[in-house]
């Protein structure tokens, strides 16, 4: 067996000033018990950094669980860089997400479902007019005070942008529903046609002068008015006259590969041009500074776009407004020998920035787009950052980072040189946690492909001692295990097993993201088979080096690691319980349900009726009779990405083979469980499940794990 090679765990590398980095060992050094799951549901933590214009402010999320209300809630909190004092700018039971600054720096802008005040300037409101809202724009000083609604729409609205020139804010929303709809439904009452009947997404432009000026909501006037679009990521122009956006033929995900970049001209009755329509999809446009070129994602006319790079590419605006780039070569590629997807972010005077991991860290980069040259801001190597917002001026910028001993928090940094300052202070939360270590490891698999994953230790670990092992294998396939420090699992609870006295085992399996398009494009036409030995490999390593014990083996994962751990449940029976949650269990069972159909054609190259050999191959339900191993199945009840028949086959087949099997079935979601009640239920089930079957402790009375075997609903 290939032995593990320990990976030295990683250091602290966003707080540079050493004075800085000891109170905080200190506080995470005073342990003395192990959280709940109340307590790790509880976590606050934070999201969406936006630094002011001109570097003086930086306003962030901090996400918060409100058990009354059953809701993971956002506010908005606001850091005075120079000071380094916090507070929060919005609060209420409903969240506060997405601020982003005006360009002069007077208003923060966020999205809220909370309640419209008819006139919010009068000092009489009558609040009894106050009615629930769709999502909204609202204003808010970042001086204080209250925040006031800039729009009046029907429906809910998605990504919002400032105007250049601060006058305007452009959003994407639906329109209210039509009349023929509403006839449609008073006649027959309701139906769907399915594939057919969908709201399509257009472009709206508020005023926010007149907003300033009534100090109350805006109508908000339609940009774009195309039924046979729907319109996702846009720009606006640096002169605010244009605005380039992507578009789909509909808003289902089956086609997002085929989203093309357009241009409406707001100057000349809002007309509108396609721009780039490669094959594959296109998205995520930039303008230059000087608006003359524009940088998108593309990919870069590829089939496989699932697992294949994607690029950054540029066009000449002008050119391309008269003659659409239709293929490769009419577009200029930016990152031909940048080997992992880069995640476009912004356009500055000095280059294009963008976001990407580096195995499992991640960094900003900046493309000099006339040589092509590409430069890393972040360091050191083993920097794991996101988020990256800059000033005007584009010589600060504001992010997040986290490491393997401290929770994500929010920096602030010079861009040139690279010195980052934290400003919120989340790891405070975790004072008095006894809390397990996390490092990185590495094997070979059974093709001889390397592989790396995160081993997480008791917090009072013995190399001489043999542990149990659990493996917690991510979704995907192209999500990522980091070796970063992360209590707050919502599915799995990795700190009660390691307080119990288990290792756990996170593997970067074939495909997943950060190691390079050869890697992702393992498990094609490869699914469960290779990953399988990536798993497998992984643990008879950590059994070759004398910490395992092979007797007690347990396994789980959700979604692509739901489908690799009910592979497992059928191919092996090493394993003493596992737990699939939203997981595949037939391939075409899969093909024919989900609404992510390109996935299962692109991975197999093919449909059910090309090639029922390759379905079959990879299917866990093709050797159901091989299946030993008791099972726990987890699943949402209107879950479109993995629909709920994978899980029902699963269990029916296990229970005909006479293996134990439960399925609990979490009423009211969809492919995630998005409550904080109904996560603990999650979490808790999986820890009543793993105690009983790898510590022999008895099920608890009142767990829906006892009984018949029958599948049992776990209502909200």
């Amino acid at each position: 067996m290939s032995r593990v090679h320990r990976i030295v765990p990683l250091s602290f590398v966003v707080l540079g000033i050493l004075s800085l980095l000891i109170p905080i060992l200190a506080v995470i050094g005073q342990t003395n018990h192990t959280p709940s799951l109340e307590d790790l549901l509880s976590m606050r933590s934070v999201n969406s950094p936006q630094i002011s214009p001109d570097g003086r402010f930086v306003a962030y999320g901090v996400q918060e669980t409100n058990w009354k209300e059953n809701a993971y809630v956002s506010q908005i909190w606001l850091a005075h860089v120079e000071s380094g004092v916090t507070f929060p700018l919005t609060q209420g039971k409903k969240s506060s997400e997405n601020p982003q600054w005006s360009p002069d720096g007077k208003w923060v802008a966020f999205a809220s479902e909370r309640e419209i005040i008819p006139s919010a300037a009068g000092p009489s409101v009558d609040k009894s007019e106050s009615k629930p809202a769709a999502r909204q724009i609202w204003l808010i000083s970042p001086a204080g005070g209250e925040a006031w609604t800039l729009t009046r729409h029907e429906t809910n609205i998605g990504g919002f942008r400032w105007s250049g020139d601060g006058r305007q804010i452009a959003f994407t929303a639906t329109e209210a529903e039509a009349k023929r709809t509403k006839d449609r439904k008073e006649k027959y009452s309701d139906y769907e046609v399915f594939e057919e009947d969908f709201a399509q997404n257009q472009l709206w432009v508020v005023d926010v002068s007149e907003g300033e000026t009534s100090f109350g909501p805006v109508k908000a006037k339609p940009v774009t008015k195309d039924p046979t679009l729907n319109v996702g990521g846009f720009a606006w122009s640096p002169d605010s006259n244009r605005i380039a956006f992507q578009a789909t033929p509909n808003p289902l995900l089956a086609y997002s590969g085929e989203s093309d970049l357009y241009l409406v001209d707001l100057a000349h009755e809002n007309a509108v041009s396609r721009i780039v329509a490669l094959e594959g999809p296109e998205g995520n446009p930039v303008f230059s500074p000087d608006g003359k070129q524009l940088a998108f994602s593309t990919a870069l006319g590829q089939r496989y776009s699932y697992y294949l790079n994607g690029h950054i590419a540029t066009v000449n605006v002008e050119a391309v407004r008269t003659h659409p780039a239709t293929k490769p070569s009419d577009v200029k590629d930016l990152t031909t020998e940048f080997d992992e997807n880069p995640q476009l972010m912004n356009w500055g005077p000095d280059g294009i920035y963008f976001g990407a991991l580096q195995k499992t860290y991640s960094h900003l980069f900046r493309i000099d787009p006339r040589t092509r040259q590409i430069d890393r801001i972040t360091s050191p190597d083993r920097f794991a950052g996101g988020g990256a917002t800059f000033t005007k001026d584009f010589k600060k910028l504001a992010f997040t980072a986290s490491d393997d001993t401290h929770v994500g928090e929010v920096f602030v940094s010079t861009v040139t040189p690279f010195a980052p300052r934290k400003l919120s202070d989340m790891n405070k939360q975790l004072k008095g946690w006894t809390l397990g270590s996390v490092e990185l490891v590495s094997w070979k698999s059974k093709d001889g492909a390397t592989m790396e994953g995160v081993l997480h230790k008791p917090a009072d670990f013995d190399s001489h001692k043999k542990y149990p092992l659990l493996v917690v294998i991510h979704g995907g396939p192209t999500g990522i295990s980091r070796a970063l420090m992360n209590p707050g699992n919502h599915y799995y609870p990795v700190e009660q097993f390691l307080s119990k006295g288990a290792l756990v085992l996170e593997p970067n399996y074939r495909g997943s993201a950060g190691y390079g398009e050869k890697f992702r494009s393992l498990n094609v036409r490869n699914l469960g088979v290779g990953d399988m030995w990536d798993v497998m490999s992984g643990v008879d390593a950590l059994i070759a080096q004398g910490i395992v014990d092979p007797s007690r083996l347990g396994s789980m994962g959700w979604s692509q690691g739901g489908y690799i751990s009910a592979f497992l449940t059928t191919n092996t029976d090493r394993f003493k319980a596992i737990s699939v949650g939203a997981g595949i269990s037939d391939w075409m069972t899969y093909y024919v349900n989900t609404d992510i159909t390109p996935f299962t054609r692109q991975y197999l190259q093919g449909t059910p009726w090309d090639d029922p050999a390759i379905y079959a191959l990879t299917s866990p339900i093709t050797n159901i009779k091989r299946a030993r191993t008791p099972t726990l199945i987890q699943h949402g009840q209107f879950d479109k990405r993995v629909p709920i028949p994978n899980g029902f086959e699963l269990y029916r087949g296990l229970r005909d083979e006479n293996v134990t099997a439960r399925m609990i079935i979490y009423a009211g979601f969809g492919h995630g469980i998005t409550k904080p009640k109904s996560n603990r239920a999650v979490l808790q089930h999986n820890l009543d499940w793993f105690s009983h079957y790898i510590w022999g402790e008895p099920i608890p009375q009142e767990s829906p794990l006892r009984g018949s075997g029958e599948a049992v609903t776990n209502v909200q």
